[in-house]
């Protein structure tokens, strides 16, 4: 029973988790919101050809940042689950990396506006 025990504990191997995790890494959201601006969309859905990307690089999906081998696998990509998950991720405005400061302490507070907080003359009274 020794050599069983022995040969299933692989698993737990922090590096063999990491070198799988990192295999398949796409572009970020961030990344993605800077292609779908005006000026850079038009440069990733016209590329010139190239041959080692699938379909001579013609057929790209900018959003999920992915390229096709035929037009028909795009039409079905774009009506699929994943694409449609990945428009509404790409809805809500990206992170800046001003807000990633304040987030850790870094940059200025937001402390509201300059001068303070007016205070009124009259206090609120209830009626009774």
């Amino acid at each position: 029973m020794g050599r069983l025990r022995r040969k299933r504990t692989h698993h737990g191997i922090r590096d063999n988790y990491r070198k799988q995790r990192t295999r398949a890494y796409t572009r970020d959201l961030d990344q993605i919101a800077d292609d779908l601006k005006p000026e850079n969309i038009d440069k990733k859905k016209h590329q010139e050809i190239d041959t080692d990307l699938p379909g001579l690089g013609q057929h790209y999906c900018v959003e999920c940042a992915r390229h096709f081998i035929s037009e028909a696998h795009l039409t079905e990509h774009l009506k699929s689950k994943l694409h449609k998950r990945r428009l509404k991720k790409l809805e809500d405005e990206p992170y800046t990396q001003e807000e990633a400061d304040r987030a850790a302490g870094i940059g200025k507070p937001d402390n509201g506006k300059k001068g303070g907080r007016v205070l009124t003359s009259q206090d609120v009274t209830m009626e009774e």
